[in-house]
């Protein structure tokens, strides 16, 4: 009995502090939107320093933008790296941006693609349009026009207009083949996000 008066405590602790820290959360998001990057900080910071992903992802804007602190592309990448672990994934695909244009880090197209890969496979459409430029200019990855035309259709389908006009740029040089491939591709992926 004392075992499961125990564990009830325990958990009633726990809900109450994801509740506090939810709270937090929304108290910095809010801060953010309105400005005031100082309570936004003060909010942010304890709750990334002990590890919560979603404080850690906009600590990482913060010093990205240099919102209320010093822009630091260093800081920046530390905080989007600890957040896209966890698989935050907008922290992933600001480090695969990151990595794709030699911000903060040196430039590596092959960790930009395996960091847009974890963001694509989450439905981040603009992860899935810069796997399509990868794949079409062979950055990081052998040139593929299949698998490039594949993350533009999901990126387009997704409401991506970039994507949308380099799906349409690039069936222009395709074959009716290439084409169905991709398209099977597509098939393939959308069945397994269901």
């Amino acid at each position: 009995m004392r075992v499961v008066y125990l564990k009830a405590i325990v958990a009633v602790i726990f809900l109450a502090t994801w509740a506090y820290a939810r709270a937090d959360i929304q108290a910095g998001i809010d801060a953010l939107k309105n400005g005031d990057y100082a309570i936004a900080e003060k909010e942010f910071r304890p709750l990334a320093e002990s590890g919560d992903a979603s404080a850690q992802y906009q600590l990482g804007v913060m010093y990205d933008y240099g919102l209320g602190v010093s822009q630091n592309d260093l800081l920046a990448l530390k905080w989007y790296r600890k957040a896209g672990v966890q698989g935050i994934e907008k922290a992933q695909f600001r480090l695969g941006a990151m990595y794709d244009s030699g911000q903060g880090a040196p430039q590596s197209f092959k960790t930009a693609l395996s960091w847009y890969r974890k963001a694509a496979e989450q439905g981040n459409a603009d992860a899935q349009n810069n796997l399509g430029v990868m794949y079409l200019r062979g950055q990081g990855v052998r040139a593929d026009r299949v698998q490039a035309y594949m993350w533009f259709c999901l990126a387009a389908a997704a409401g991506n207009e970039v994507a949308a006009r380099n799906k349409s740029s690039l069936e222009l040089e395709m074959t009716p083949l290439q084409m169905e491939m991709a398209q099977e591709l597509v098939r393939g992926w959308s069945s397994k996000q269901k």
